[in-house]
C-alpha cells in the first residue's frame, strides 16, 4: 500500500507514521506537512532515513502539489489541521483556510486520482458540550453543535468528507476522537504543559474552576483504531474513539500528574480566567467501533500518563524551544491567575 499522511510531522500523525512503518514495513509512506509552529520533523528523526518513508514540505490547500502527490496514492490519511481552541479564537480565518478548503483540496485531488480510501481524523468537539449531570456521551448518532471556531471549521471539514461519497462515490471514513496525549504533543497543549511545566518547577494553569469533564485518549490507542478502520472499516462509515470508561475533570487530571511525578497538589496549581465558549463536558461512546473492528483501548490513563511523563523528562531537547516560544504566546494572550478561584479549590482539598 502506499499512503500520503497529512500533517505527518504534527503530534498524531508522527506517532501514526511510526506506528505504521513497525507494523506495515513493506507500505510506503509519503508525509506532507507545511511545518507550521507544529509540525517538527525532530519527531521523524528515527525512521527520516527509511527507504519508504518520504517528507514533502507543502501546503494542502496547494491544489496543483496535492494533485501530483496523490498521483499512485491508495490511502489517504488525513491529519493536517489547526486544532488549538485558543489559537482559533486569536486568528479564526487561518483555521477555516487549512480546515476546510484543505480538506476540500484533498478530497478532490482524491477523487481526481480515485484514491481506495480517504480516512479524515476529526474531533468529539464538533458535537458542543455535555452537561456534567449528564450520563450521555457523544455518539456516532449525536447532533454536529460546534462551539469555537476551530470546532466549527472541523464540523465543516467532516461534512464536506461525507459530501464527497455521496456526491462523487469517494470512499471516506471519519473518526471523532476524545483528547489526544502522549509522546510528541506540542506543549501548549493541556497535559504536555502541565508536565514541562512541572519539570521547570512551575505552576499548572487551570482554566475557570477545573470542573471541565474530559475523555483521553493515548495516541498509539488512537493509531491502532485507525489501522482496523483502514483495514477493516466499512467506507462511508464513521466512529468515535474515547479512551477512558470512568471520566476525569481538569482539576482531578492536573492532581493525577502532580502526584506521578511527586510534587506538591497546593504548590503546583494556579487557576486562570476561564476562556470565552469552554465545554464543560466531553463524553464518547467508543462502543461501534469495538463492536465492529473489535478495538478498545489498551492503555489506562494512569498507564498512559506514565508513559507520556517518562518521554517528556527523557527528552527536553525536542520540547524546550517549543516550550519557551508556547509560553509567549500564553502571556500575549494575558492569562491572569483567579484568587477566589485558588481559595475555594484549596478549601475543599483539604
Amino acid at each position: 500500500m502506499k499512503l500520503l499522511v497529512t500533517g505527518g510531522a504534527g503530534f498524531i500523525g508522527s506517532n501514526f507514521i511510526h506506528y505504521w512503518l513497525s507494523r506495515h514495513p513493506g507500505d510506503q509512506i509519503i508525509n506532507l506537512d507545511k511545518l507550521t509552529y507544529a509540525g517538527n520533523l525532530g519527531s521523524l528523526e528515527k525512521i527520516s532515513q527509511n527507504k519508504n518513508y518520504k517528507f514533502v514540505r507543502g501546503d494542502i490547500t496547494d491544489q496543483k502539489l496535492v494533485n501530483r502527490l496523490m498521483a499512485g496514492i491508495d490511502w489517504v490519511v488525513h491529519f493536517a489541521a489547526e486544532s488549538h481552541v485558543d489559537r482559533s479564537l486569536n486568528n479564526p480565518l487561518v483555521f477555516l483556510k487549512t480546515n476546510i478548503l484543505g480538506t476540500y483540496t484533498l478530497l478532490k485531488a482524491s477523487s481526481n486520482h480515485k484514491v481506495k480510501r480517504f480516512h479524515h481524523v476529526s474531533t468529539d468537539e464538533v458535537f458542543g458540550s455535555l452537561s456534567p449531570r449528564s450520563k450521555r456521551k457523544f455518539s456516532e448518532r449525536t447532533k454536529y453543535d460546534p462551539r469555537s471556531p476551530y470546532s466549527a471549521s472541523k464540523a465543516a471539514s467532516d461534512h464536506l468528507v461525507n459530501s464527497f461519497h455521496h456526491s462523487f462515490g469517494l470512499p471516506i471514513t471519519i473518526t471523532n476522537c476524545s483528547n489526544n496525549y502522549g509522546p510528541y504533543q506540542h506543549p501548549e497543549k493541556f497535559i504536555p504543559r502541565m508536565i514541562t511545566n512541572l519539570i521547570r518547577g512551575e505552576k499548572i494553569p487551570i482554566y475557570g474552576d477545573g470542573k471541565y469533564l474530559r475523555d483521553w485518549l493515548y495516541v498509539e490507542d488512537h493509531c491502532r483504531a485507525i489501522e482496523l478502520i483502514l483495514t477493516r472499516g466499512k467506507t462511508a462509515e464513521t466512529y468515535c474513539l474515547g479512551g477512558q470508561i470512568k471520566q476525569i475533570n481538569n482539576l482531578e487530571l492536573a492532581r493525577l500528574i502532580i502526584q506521578l511525578m511527586g510534587k506538591d497538589f497546593k504548590k503546583s496549581i494556579a487557576f486562570v480566567k476561564d476562556r470565552p465558549g469552554h465545554d464543560r463536558r466531553y463524553a464518547v461512546d467508543w462502543s461501534k467501533a469495538g463492536k465492529e473492528l473489535g478495538w478498545r483501548p489498551k492503555y489506562s490513563l494512569r498507564e498512559g500518563l506514565k508513559k507520556t511523563i517518562e518521554w517528556y523528562l527523557k527528552n527536553p531537547h525536542w520540547w524546550d524551544k517549543l516550550k519557551k516560544e508556547t509560553e509567549k504566546f500564553y502571556t500575549r494572550t494575558k492569562k491572569t491567575c483567579l484568587p477566589s478561584y485558588r481559595r475555594a479549590c484549596l478549601s475543599a482539598d483539604r
